[in-house]
């Protein structure tokens, strides 16, 4: 974290910025990326005023000022503040959901992941192969239940066909069949 001082009408020691730097070295657990810290300290009669502005490495920013009557208290509290500003800031990233992606199963794609285009937003997160099975579709059914996977890729004993069962979000099951 690169952090830049500001003194205004306050003592400008070294106890003071190594008191901040320690500081604010806590709240890199909530910041994924380094971020610049401007840190303004001025005192007016008997205020002691603290500013700290993180701008983060993708553009946003969290800003946050205090008052007490000395500068390490306002300094801890504008610390606190800032604190707590990244702590919900991070969750409401958590509990955002991800924009679907495409998913190119193995064998069906003409060009490798690594060969794709840059530009394009499908990727393969993950690659497997399967050994199609021969069962029916109660034993599907029940090998779903057993293992408490959420999809099961079989060979119908009855037909040869390849089929897909899933387990939807409500309990029951669906059948897809592939044509052909």
């Amino acid at each position: 974290m690169q952090i830049s001082f500001t003194f205004r009408n306050a003592d400008s020691s070294d106890g003071f910025k190594d008191y901040i730097t320690k500081k604010l070295g806590k709240l890199e657990r909530y910041i994924e990326k380094p971020v610049e810290a401007r840190v303004v300290l001025s005192v007016e009669k008997y205020r002691n005023f603290a500013e700290v502005n993180l701008i983060m490495a993708k553009g946003g920013a969290v800003n946050a000022q205090e008052e007490a009557s000395e500068m390490i208290p306002a300094i801890d509290a504008v610390v606190d503040k800032l604190e707590r500003q990244l702590k919900k800031q991070k969750e409401k990233m958590r509990g955002r959901k991800e924009p679907p992606r495409k998913v190119i199963a193995e064998g069906l794609a003409d060009v490798p992941a690594e060969e794709a285009d840059e530009d394009e937003q499908y990727r393969v997160v993950e690659s497997r192969k399967v050994v199609l099975s021969p069962m029916s579709v109660d034993e599907a059914a029940m090998n779903l239940e057993e293992t408490g996977d959420r999809f099961m890729l079989f060979r119908d004993s009855a037909s040869e066909n390849v089929m897909v069962m899933y387990r939807r979000d409500d309990g029951s099951y669906e059948l897809i069949e592939a044509a052909g």
